[in-house]
């Protein structure tokens, strides 16, 4: 990781393309901007990381649910078939 200071109106660039500007300083709080073409995806790690719990979370639901009428339909007391055998 590259730790550098920098001053209210001082840049960083990344690669040629891509240039982050310290816009204001407060207490402990800094406000940046990014400066990048449209094909680059910026994001706060902070709200990825809760997308993404947030779609694990949901997929584990919707997996319960699914699992959950698939057995209403084909209740446990009906055996399957054995591979091969004929059905009736």
């Amino acid at each position: 990781m590259l730790v550098l200071t920098r001053k209210v109106g001082e840049q960083v660039l990344i690669g040629e393309d891509i240039v982050v500007t310290v816009l204001d300083v407060k207490g402990d709080s800094i406000k940046i901007g990014f400066d990048a073409p449209r094909g680059i995806k910026i994001q706060r790690a902070e709200m990825l990381a809760a997308v993404t719990e947030a779609n694990q979370q949901a997929a584990a639901a919707a997996t319960e649910a699914a699992e959950a009428r698939l057995k209403a339909l084909f209740p446990a007391s009906s055996k399957p078939a054995a591979p091969g055998a004929p059905r009736a």
